[in-house]
């Protein structure tokens, strides 16, 4: 059975690896980026090149887009050269974390186009995304889930949070927030263990044993902190942006945020001292500048 012709634009840490996935399950795929060092592999094992997303529009029925900010969504989806100006494209899957607000901005405009909008942001990082067990938050009409819901499915497993635009990004928006909030108050904990003269693995081990557990102290603290790898694979400038995202739309709703402004502080600190492209692990960093002490390390 001949399977569909897929577009992608974006193939960063992320998109480089989905691509992989759907090219294994014998998808032919039409991808494009800014990075023709990015394409490069992908190219080896038998993607096709276009040299614009308007391009990869022509190639593809079923688009998606992997990209770092909302500006560049809009840029991708809406813009000169963007997927709306493709000729065969029906549906554009944003699997990035742009927000409601640029969700349902993106799917006004390519409707003009009768070209469905799909939010589907992901969650999993890098790791989920190799081995295809990324959580996928999909909001879109029910019909149109039918027809995506196989090639969703070579890159994670499918949660359907609504048929409104935008609906998917919120969602993505709390997974985030909660993500942030663990790494934040977990990397002043295990600073504070260390001051006080504990052993930082066993903190964590301790915190894993019992209620404190979340995933900072599973997946990150002694992976990314304690090791001083700082590798987890996810910026903690993007981070920083989507926090910033998520305190907007709980601004929007009229929901305090009391502990969520806390985080956004400390990530914006964070971003600043540790840099832009440092990873979201580093946020350990700064407190531990500021506590005097180091997890880990020699």
């Amino acid at each position: 059975m001949t399977k569909e012709n897929i577009g992608f634009v974006g193939v960063g840490r992320m998109g480089v690896r989905m691509v992989r996935r759907l090219i294994q399950a014998d998808y032919p795929v039409t991808i494009y980026d800014t990075s023709a060092d990015a394409m490069a592999p992908l190219l080896e094992l038998g993607a096709k090149r276009a040299d614009s997303p308007a391009a990869v529009g022509s190639a593809a029925e079923i688009v998606f887009a992997s990209v770092p900010t909302p500006p560049i969504v809009q840029a991708v989806a809406l813009g000169p050269k963007g997927v709306i100006e493709g000729g065969r494209v029906k549906i554009f899957i944003d699997v990035s974390t742009t927000g409601a607000t640029v969700a349902r901005a993106v799917a006004e405009g390519l409707a003009i186009k009768k070209i469905q909008a799909v939010d589907a942001p992901v969650s999993g990082g890098i790791n989920g995304a190799e081995k295809g067990t990324l959580a996928v938050m999909v909001s879109c009409p029910t019909d149109v889930l039918a027809t995506i819901k196989p090639v969703l499915e070579v890159i994670g497993k499918i949660f359907f949070v609504g048929t409104q635009p935008g609906q998917g990004q919120t969602m993505k928006l709390l997974n985030n927030l909660l993500s942030a909030t663990a790494m934040a108050i977990t990397s002043e904990a295990i600073v504070m263990g260390v001051k006080a003269g504990l052993d930082p693995a066993l903190v964590v081990d301790v915190f894993n044993a019992g209620t404190a557990r979340n995933s900072a102290t599973q997946d990150k603290i002694k992976q990314h902190v304690i090791s001083r790898a700082f590798n987890y694979g996810f910026g903690i400038g993007l981070l920083n942006k989507d926090i910033r995202l998520c305190m907007a739309e709980a601004d929007a709703f009229g929901v305090p945020m009391v502990v969520g402004s806390a985080v956004r502080q400390l990530l914006s600190i964070a971003t600043q001292t540790e840099g832009h492209d440092a990873d979201m692990t580093a946020m350990a960093k700064t407190v531990e500048r500021w506590a005097g002490v180091q997890v880990g390390g020699k």
